[in-house]
């Protein structure tokens, strides 16, 4: 098939459930996967044609698409503060809203300073990794639930060349932390059961829920064990850091606050939703 009938074909094919701008991107992003060949490349060859091995991954990545597969799942991996991470069906997908929450803490921190870090619920490791980028001389932890979330974090960690101390563990199982640190950062479960209908299928019908979902009748079960171990386990006027769900941001900060945490912090992302919350321990 060329190449330009393939397109035509997505577009055909895919318009039901996307915006023509997004079945583009999805397009290009496969052939630069795929074909390694740019968006300018592939103007220059709009004749270009694909044997059938070609045709029949693009034809199998439609396929999914119609299903609303997410692309990043499809393509195996995506972009994150400028490095590539691996991610399937264990790991939620980085979205630019974590990206936000990395560089308050970056604008947080003390550089050339040795620190001691921890990420709670790592899943694909996009935030102690990007951390340990920018930070090299920091010591970072980090533990997740699903021991299949942690082998693509390790993987993650090792083809970008950082080092990372990764744990299988509960946190609403855990007591106390192994030692004190200078900066707590969790992107817990936040979303409640009953907003469930505000999501996309892509989301909903393939991330998994492990990650995504809090009961309604508890929604800050998380929010509340992190920050009791936070309380133990923060250095003076060390940091807590939290990406939240947008709808409980009060909640939350009263929490904090109840807690005794001081200058607790609420951000909005780059949508103009209350996304983020940094705690001060005195």
């Amino acid at each position: 098939m060329h190449i330009k009938s393939i397109k035509n074909l997505f577009h055909h094919k895919l318009k039901t459930y996307y915006p023509a701008r997004e079945i583009n991107s999805f397009f290009h992003m496969l052939t630069e996967n795929y074909l390694n060949k740019s968006r300018l490349e592939l103007a220059l060859e709009p004749e270009l044609k694909l044997d059938q091995k070609d045709s029949d991954i693009f034809l199998d990545a439609l396929a999914k698409l119609e299903e609303e597969y997410p692309i990043q799942y499809i393509i195996g991996h995506t972009e994150f503060m400028g490095m590539r991470f691996k991610v399937n069906y264990n790991v939620l997908i980085p979205r630019p809203e974590t990206e936000e929450l990395i560089h308050w803490i970056l604008e947080s921190t003390i550089k050339n300073k040795k620190l001691y870090i921890l990420d709670i619920g790592t899943g694909s490791g996009c935030i102690p990794i990007s951390l340990s980028k920018q930070l090299p001389d920091a010591k970072i932890d980090a533990i997740d639930i699903s021991k299949e979330a942690l082998k693509i974090a390790a993987e993650n960690a090792l083809e970008n060349e950082v080092r990372i101390n990764f744990e299988h563990d509960n946190v609403l199982g855990l007591n106390k932390l192994s030692r004190s640190y200078d900066i707590i950062v969790s992107n817990p479960p936040y979303v409640r059961k009953s907003e469930k209908t505000k999501m996309r299928n892509n989301v909903l019908k393939y991330e998994p829920e492990l990650a995504l979902f809090v009961e309604d009748e508890d929604p800050l079960i998380f929010y509340r064990k992190i920050g009791e171990l936070a309380c133990s386990s923060l250095k003076r006027s060390g940091y807590l850091f939290f990406e939240i769900n947008q709808y409980l941001a009060e909640d939350v900060i009263k929490l904090l606050e109840a807690m005794g945490f001081e200058s607790v912090e609420l951000k909005k992302d780059i949508y103009g939703s209350d996304r983020m919350i940094r705690a001060l321990k005195k």
